[in-house]
């Protein structure tokens, strides 16, 4: 199976020792607290779960700035985006600032209990320039209405640095049993499965007939032994399909359409940061730290909007060292229904033309869905359009 990035194996950061987990939650009640950022305590998840290995916490602003600009930890390795842990001015209390450890509480959870404590190692104020500089770097673009520029810009500029031990998963254990895995896990199944050569796909959104067809043409090209399917559960923007949705879409669309023991659906616990090309490079790594060989970045991967060219995500891996990642790309090309072959064909591989070809946008698929109406069979398969329609008549409507 191929390495880790950068270690020889993973380095989750939860606390598996009950004995050790039961004195740090224990400590929490004793020590300084701070209400952190969801985004943060998405990061301690990705932390506790290995998909961030080797980081062993929250980066200081040099190294931040190391990667924004660099794509490079102090120590030289590639990592594409800075994993930090932003605070408000008024959160910094004579407390967490005298402080050794600080505990961590999570957002996402009623009653905001600890989800790690964290060494403090460093506690900084950034200034406007740096932070500008790593969104510039990390989004491509300061413009506001990037969905992410202010979820980073917003939060506060002081910044905890330190190592952490993480107490739990936060609420992706309880709402998505069956889905959420660490790559601990992602490792332990893919070896049980007697996989070697695994296609991981990346998704935020329900699976319509071009992603699935794209999952098969990935495997049947690299002549893959099975494909991980590793949606997002965390925060998305608005106007996203809800990860629960999602789920249920993805599992009917493999169950009827896909032979057995060649998909594993998976989820990871991380909020989206709509980054496009630095996203799709992190997007790798951990894909990588899962145990994947082989990651599909198709077209607008991790995109929003207009920011991003189609294809920027797929460019950006041309730019870096030929020995950063060890995980390989699989690039997609436009997915479509081509009439004249009567399937789902990447334009690349079709001797067709733009007449030939059936699409419709997402936001006509939305009204479509809206209406009470089914997804063209070209589209959509009728199980995943049943789940999507419900959902558009009873949560939107």
């Amino acid at each position: 199976m191929i390495n880790p990035h950068g270690a020889d194996s993973l380095t989750p950061l939860y606390v598996t020792d009950d004995v050790r987990r039961s004195e740090l939650e224990q400590m929490a009640t004793d020590i300084p607290s701070v209400l952190i950022t969801s985004g943060a305590a998405a990061s301690a998840v990705m932390l506790a779960s290995g998909y961030f290995t080797p980081l062993t916490g929250y980066m200081n602003i040099a190294e931040a700035i190391s990667v924004a600009s660099d794509m490079k930890l102090s120590n030289g390795l590639f990592w594409p985006v800075p994993i930090l842990n932003l605070i408000q001015q008024q959160q910094l209390t004579d407390d967490v600032k005298n402080a050794d450890k600080i505990a961590l509480l999570d957002p996402n959870v009623e009653g905001n209990p600890p989800i790690a404590i964290m060494e403090v190692s460093a506690i900084e104020e950034l200034t406007e320039i740096q932070k500008n500089l790593i969104i510039e770097k990390t989004f491509g673009t300061s413009d506001p209405e990037h969905p992410g520029v202010p979820a980073f810009a917003d939060v506060g500029n002081h910044v905890l640095s330190g190592s952490i031990e993480v107490l739990n998963y936060s609420y992706f254990t309880q709402d998505f049993p069956e889905t959420f895995r660490t790559a601990v896990e992602i490792r332990e199944d893919i070896e049980a499965r007697g996989w070697e050569t695994v296609v991981a796909f990346q998704t935020r959104n329900p699976m319509h007939r071009a992603h699935e067809e794209l999952c098969k043409i990935a495997q049947k090209e690299v002549n893959a032994d099975g494909v991980l399917i590793h949606m997002l559960l965390g925060k998305l923007k608005p106007g996203d399909i809800p990860a629960a949705v999602r789920d249920a879409s993805i599992r009917a669309m493999v169950k009827h359409y896909f032979p057995d023991n060649t998909v594993s659906i998976t989820g990871y616990g991380f909020d989206m940061l709509y980054a496009g090309p630095r996203e799709a490079l992190l997007h790798a790594v951990f894909r990588q730290n899962c145990g994947a060989s082989h990651f599909i970045v198709g077209r607008d991967h991790a995109g929003a909007g207009e920011f991003y060219g189609p294809f920027d995500a797929q460019i950006i891996f041309d730019d870096i060292p030929s020995d950063a990642l060890e995980i390989e790309i699989f690039r997609g090309d436009w997915t479509v229904w081509c009439h004249k072959c009567n399937e789902i064909v990447m334009m690349r591989d079709c001797p067709h033309d733009n007449d030939d070809y059936f699409t419709i946008s997402g936001t006509k698929q939305r009204e479509i869905l809206a209406a009470g109406e089914h997804l063209p069979p070209e589209i959509a398969r009728p199980e995943v359009a049943e789940i999507l329609m419900e959902f558009y008549q009873t949560e939107v409507n």
